[in-house]
């Protein structure tokens, strides 16, 4: 179960705020009416519409096999649960409190209640809070514990930390579920996707870690402008979608940053076509690479009160298999360095 926050990570409140249902389909929009609305980012996949992915099976296959992890096999004996196989929806909430964070997750699946509930029992208690019995489990290694309740016997709350009862029972400002609905209903047709809200800090984040010859003052400072940021994928026959789109009520910064990422798009393309970057990249490299950006597409959306920037582009088989076998390498040096306008178990090593 920790495994499942890890990806990349009640009911009462749910039966008040029904309402939050629309045209999302009724099992993921339960899902995702059970999250609090007062946190900075979203996270949800639905492995069953995944699993029948050609793309993600393809990826499946030729993914590094992680070794054998004797506690979560252990667990999975016990419980008669394996995240891979038995997991069919996960959506998690990430509230930020100054440098920590705190997630509180929604997990639909295939569950055998009694033998989770007594290999829970086995290191750690359980205590009833409004009318449920709420589960408090070490994890191993650390002095850090979950707390998990089911919902229902196919749907459990899970938060790291004590507080599990007060995410439940939280009350819902009935401006912020409106916000969260807008994005949701936006994103209806995705198997996964995240939301998250802005807090001026996503541009320094990406300043931080993109290579030498991307990084971009510019592009920092009008990424921070951006209220609320998305990014969903979609399986499409052999191909992954993915849709990214930054929304503010600026209309000036977000020309700007059509015509940014519009810049960044053909520096790329001008770096892959470098005689330096053709000597270090393999060819199947750079051709997946040259790929992906000729499907890049950036456009100027207006909702009214809103504008939004949007980014979508294609992973194909080639780039994931080019991907595999020759990691990419990226000169400092290279054109685009420009100036642009219990106990629960551990995640098995190699999953996320």
């Amino acid at each position: 179960m920790l495994a499942v926050v890890a990806l990349g990570l009640g009911a009462a409140a749910f039966v008040g705020y029904r309402r939050w249902s629309g045209s999302l389909g009724a099992e993921r929009e339960e899902t995702l009416a059970l999250l609090p609305t007062d946190a900075s980012a979203v996270l949800f996949a639905d492995f069953t519409e995944l699993r029948r992915a050609p793309l993600v099976a393809l990826l499946y296959g030729w993914a590094p096999k992680p070794q054998a992890d004797a506690e979560y096999a252990q667990f999975v004996k016990e419980t008669g649960f394996d995240y891979e196989r038995d997991l069919d929806r996960v959506a998690i909430a990430v509230e930020k409190h100054g440098q920590d964070s705190t997630l509180f997750a929604i997990l639909d699946g295939k569950f055998d209640r009694q033998k989770i509930s007594a290999y829970a029992l086995k290191d750690g208690s359980a205590e009833k809070v409004g009318g449920r019995e709420i589960f408090s489990v070490p994890v191993s290694g650390t002095a850090k514990k979950i707390t998990f309740t089911f919902l229902r016997n196919d749907q459990i709350a899970l938060a790291n930390d004590s507080n599990l009862a007060v995410f439940l029972g939280a009350k819902k400002r009935r401006e912020d579920l409106a916000e969260w609905r807008a994005r949701f209903e936006r994103l209806a047709g995705s198997p996964v996707f995240a939301v998250i809200r802005q807090d001026a800090a996503l541009g320094a984040a990406l300043a931080a870690q993109a290579p030498g010859g991307l990084r971009s003052p510019q592009l920092s400072v009008l990424l921070d402008q951006l209220q609320w940021i998305t990014v969903a994928g979609k399986p499409e026959n052999e191909r992954f979608r993915v849709v990214a789109e930054g929304e503010c009520t600026a209309e000036a910064a977000v020309r700007q940053l059509v015509d940014v990422m519009n810049g960044v798009v053909i520096l790329a393309q001008a770096g892959l076509n470098d005689a330096k970057t053709r000597q270090q990249l393999d060819p199947a490299m750079r051709d997946a690479y040259l790929e992906l950006l000729r499907s890049v597409d950036v456009s100027k959306i207006d909702r009214g009160d809103t504008k939004s920037v949007r980014l979508v582009f294609e992973i194909t088989p080639g780039f994931l298999e080019a991907a595999r076998k020759a990691p990419p390498v990226m000169p400092e040096s290279a054109p685009n360095s420009k100036r642009l306008p219990g106990k629960v178990p551990a995640p098995r090593k190699g999953h996320t």
